[in-house]
């Protein structure tokens, strides 16, 4: 039997096998590893969600987001110092409403004066250069827990809905918002408040709409940390079904038509594929809000010992960014910006 080794042959083989460890080979060392590294994450990528609750030295733990609390405004203060000490420049406020201020209409929502309006206000005074982002929606407010007004037949009344937000969208730029942020997944809701907002001369407020709100079951935790969950039936009628992508991408592609400056994925980890179909064909930024669900569901294997959360929330984060987000809600987003140090 003849073997061809001739050293033509030997070389060719020799020269494929080098080109196979090529990829390898740029893992070596740290500082190839950063070299080469495709996606990076920055702190100002990163927005804080915060929660916000009356009274003053008032720090209330949420059980089911294991570090994670409502700040009184004094001491919501320093908690934004802190994070623009690591390089986060934006925050995303969602006020603690008591039950003796809920009522059918949200009536809270909209009174000169209430918590959001104080919280939005004493930011902006402390610090000018912050991105304060107020989340418009109803079920903070609602003492049924749904993100818009029911009519007589126990159903969620869109258009009467989105005249409400349009309201609460100008008391926030009253306030001094720089962005509002409809989550409420109300149809035609981003045309109205962008015309509420430059009818009441607030017109370089941005919007950033909740384009793709999924009806999830990532969303409890959240809800005991505001004391909204609905009180009756579900929000499948408003929220989009996990299981339809070319719908999200539809409703991304209105809001875009309507007015939004900034478009908004949520969930973010059960959503990457279509963060990545988004990022395609739309042309506005796009965020991904990793929610409660998915926070909570690391911070209590790392309770167990089952992983290590830093390495994890790292991870998560940087596949949602590799996927197409331009910037990541995350209740990590301290945690994680004191790591890209």
């Amino acid at each position: 039997m003849h073997t061809d080794c001739s050293p033509s042959t030997l070389a060719a083989e020799d020269f494929f096998l080098s080109l196979q460890k090529r990829p390898r080979r740029n893992r070596k060392s740290a500082a190839l590893r950063g070299l080469v590294q495709e996606t990076r994450l920055h702190p100002a990528h990163l927005v804080s969600p915060l929660f916000v609750v009356e009274g003053s030295q008032q720090r209330q733990p949420i059980a089911s987001m294991p570090g994670v609390e409502r700040f009184s405004i004094d001491l919501l203060l320093q908690e934004i110092e802190l994070l623009l000490e690591t390089g986060i420049h934006s925050v995303d406020l969602f006020p603690f409403v008591s039950s003796e201020k809920k009522d059918a209409r949200g009536s809270e929502a909209l009174r000169s004066g209430n918590l959001m309006q104080q919280a939005v206000s004493s930011i902006k005074k402390r610090f000018p250069e912050i991105c304060v982002m107020v989340d418009v929606a109803l079920d903070p407010y609602t003492d049924h827990g749904h993100d818009g007004i029911i009519d007589s037949n126990g159903a969620i009344a869109n258009d009467e809905s989105v005249k409400v937000l349009g309201l609460l969208a100008v008391h926030a730029a009253e306030a001094g918002a720089d962005v509002v942020a409809p989550s409420d997944m109300m149809d035609g809701r981003v045309a109205y408040i962008r015309r509420s907002l430059d009818e009441a001369g607030f017109a370089e407020v941005s919007i950033l709409s909740y384009a793709a709100k999924y009806a999830s079951a990532f969303y409890g935790p959240f809800r005991d940390a505001l004391a909204s969950a609905p009180k009756f039936g579900d929000k499948k009628t408003y929220q989009m079904n996990p299981a339809n992508s070319r719908e999200a991408l539809l409703e991304c592609l209105l809001d875009e038509q309507e007015g939004a400056d900034m478009l908004l994925i949520k969930p973010a980890l059960t959503n990457l594929d279509l963060i990545a179909r988004a990022r395609a064909c739309c042309h506005l930024p796009i965020g991904a809000y990793h929610v409660s669900g998915e926070y909570a569901m690391v911070m209590a294997a790392a309770q167990n010992g089952w992983l290590d959360a830093d390495r994890a929330f790292l991870e998560t984060l940087l596949s949602i960014k590799r996927a197409g987000a331009d910037f990541i809600f995350t209740y990590a987003a301290r945690r994680v910006a004191n790591l890209l140090f």
